[in-house]
């Protein structure tokens, strides 16, 4: 485990699950205490051809026509499965849209589901470009199981941080609508003017956000206790980057913090961008409340309790997926 001059650890998923106490230990400390920036950088055993082969793909599915790509558009699903065209999604307080086009993925559940049923908007069917695409299904299918793997087993170390058994997030995330996301963001020469980029500064709602390596730099990090200080993210190869979300700074009073990041070009970049993005969302039915374990005289309850899928509703407003009622127009 190193320490880079970010703040932001580099730690062994493996030590966690395979090494002696004092291993375990250490990946504990090291992940909560790089988790006052909102991120850490993991150690994963994501072959590296998984991750190839769907940047191949994706590559290829974003290069076609914006006619082709607008037929894998699917309305009411709130940018949840599906294409989703340039200058459509913003950060929350943003005034302009983000200079990004994305292609969403997640699970899909059996018709008579009692969850599809319950949250029909959440559990939509996968739209994938299979027919301008061939063996993209199957290779995005593969990098959402593997990113989901991740991400389970990298909450049971958060979990047993904060005070709870390993298994505590193990129940929210049965069937829960976690989303993968891939991202191009096209030259800033092609941008409409220089007012837009590639993605304004906000925190993901989920619980915990999963980013395998992407083509170039650009993500960076809020950092600086007056979060004054915006440093490059820049793991170490072989290494995932994992950031926190609002659900998980709600369930942890506060104790870990969402971390708040950004997507800039380069000075001068005339090169596209692509990355993928996984969010870990709970079952739209669990109801999210700070745990007990985090929660003591010096460090009050802050918030009451939400169901995941309303605040989940209210925040894809917020950032302009809403298709009947986008506050910014494209």
């Amino acid at each position: 485990m190193n320490r880079p001059h970010d703040g932001i650890l580099d730690v062994d998923l493996l030590a966690f699950e395979q090494g002696s106490r004092e291993a375990r230990r250490a990946v504990i400390d090291g992940v909560m205490r790089s988790l006052a920036t909102g991120f850490v950088y993991c150690r994963h055993d994501i072959p590296e051809g998984v991750i190839d082969d769907a940047y191949a793909h994706l590559k290829a599915f974003f290069h076609l026509s914006r006619d082709q790509k607008m037929q894998y558009v699917r309305l009411g699903s709130m940018g949840q499965t599906g294409y989703t065209g340039l200058l459509v999604e913003a950060a929350a307080d943003a005034q302009r849209p983000d200079w990004k086009e994305m292609l969403n993925w997640g699970i899909e559940l059996a018709r008579g589901h009692p969850l599809r049923r319950a949250f029909p908007h959440r559990y939509m069917e996968r739209v994938f470009p299979e027919d301008d695409v061939p063996g993209i299904s199957s290779a995005l299918e593969l990098l959402y199981v593997r990113l989901l793997d991740l991400q389970r087993r990298f909450l049971r170390i958060i979990a047993v941080g904060i005070g709870c058994a390993p298994g505590f997030f193990d129940g929210m995330l049965e069937d829960g609508p976690t989303l993968c996301r891939a991202i191009r963001y096209p030259p800033m020469g092609e941008a409409p003017d220089g007012e837009f980029i590639w993605a304004d500064a906000h925190g993901d709602i989920n619980l915990i956000t999963a980013l395998p390596r992407a083509t170039s730099r650009g993500l960076q990090v809020q950092v600086g206790e007056d979060g004054g200080e915006w440093i490059d993210a820049a793991p170490p190869s072989g290494h995932a980057i994992l950031n926190t979300g609002m659900m998980l700074e709600r369930v942890t009073n506060g104790r870990i913090p969402a971390g708040i990041h950004r997507v800039i070009a380069d000075p001068g970049q005339s090169e596209e961008r692509f990355s993928v993005v996984q969010f870990c969302h709970p079952t739209p039915r669990t109801i999210l409340h700070p745990v007990s374990s985090c929660i003591d005289a010096e460090h009050p309850q802050r918030d009451g309790a939400i169901q995941a899928g309303d605040w989940l509703d209210q925040v894809l407003y917020d950032i302009n997926l809403t298709e009947d009622a986008r506050r910014l127009d494209s």
